[in-house]
């Protein structure tokens, strides 16, 4: 690896608590254009949830699309360049950088979610997109087929975030859960106002609809090589597992940041690696 790719690998080891487990799985070319990308996305994150002003955050956003839409292996900037090597290496679909932009926009928009359709077009931006580049490092004997299941991947991974930082992002003012879901519930508007059984209810009843995004995208695994899918296996256990706690001890999403020790990501890792899954 180069100082570029480099540079991205110690990003997302410092920064990719759950994803660098799956992530260092793979063969180094792979495991270098993953790292590329994890380490824009951060770039994109940092910029939509960092302190400047609505219109600083916009502009940002903005420059960062014009510079992801450039990016060559020839760029001074080791992220773009490292992104400019993944895209020659493995064709990467650059589109997605774009929508993963499309929805750190909206996090600057406030945006809400009313129904869950809504929140799906939020989820597939920011973390399908991530999907489908993952899907081009990976290689496919059904490309198409492997980037939407992979698409489906991200939005369950997505959807176990939200109800994982449902404390952090109402503390920032933000709220993914769908209106219609915590209606539902009685949890509206305010799901820590409310008696402990009806958040209960409301994180039970979203865990198991990402339980299902996880075993409609899980079907990408047949689709990949052996270290690719022990890489997606890595990655997805240790969600699920995070949603398992979840759903085990729902109040935790109101009292603390649910989160796996590194030994047990570990050995979710191995497990993968050996072809056992978690």
């Amino acid at each position: 690896m180069d100082e570029a790719v480099l540079h991205c690998e110690r990003i997302t080891r410092a920064n990719a608590r759950n994803f660098f487990y799956g992530i260092r799985l793979l063969p180094p070319d792979e495991r270098g254009a993953m790292c590329a990308i994890y380490a824009f996305a951060r770039r994109v994150d940092d910029a939509a949830d960092g302190t400047l002003p609505v219109a600083g955050k916009v502009a940002k956003l903005a420059g960062l699309r014009a510079a992801v839409n450039g990016a060559d292996r020839g760029a001074s900037d080791p992220v773009l360049a490292a992104v400019g090597q993944a895209r020659e290496r493995f064709a990467l679909p650059m589109a997605s950088f774009g929508h993963l932009i499309d929805g750190a926009e909206m996090d600057v928009g406030g945006a809400t979610y009313g129904t869950f359709g809504d929140l799906e077009v939020y989820c597939r931006r920011v973390a399908g997109s991530i999907g489908r580049l993952s899907a081009a490092v990976f290689g496919s004997r059904d490309e198409e087929m492997a980037g939407g299941l992979a698409d489906d991947l991200g939005v369950a991974m997505q959807l176990t975030n939200i109800l994982r930082d449902v404390r952090e992002d109402r503390a920032r003012g933000r709220m993914y859960l769908p209106e219609e879901d915590l209606a539902r519930f009685g949890c509206y508007p305010d799901p820590a106002a409310v008696p402990p059984d009806n958040v209960a209810g409301l994180v039970r009843f979203e865990a198991d609809r990402t339980r299902a995004w996880f075993r409609r995208g899980l079907h990408l695994l047949p689709f990949l090589d052996a270290r690719s899918a022990a890489c997606v296996g890595a990655m997805t256990g240790i969600y699920r597992r995070i949603l398992g706690r979840l759903e085990r001890r729902p109040d935790l999403v109101l009292r603390a940041r649910v989160s796996l020790p590194p030994w047990e990501k570990a050995w979710v890792a191995a497990r993968s690696l050996a072809g056992v899954g978690a």
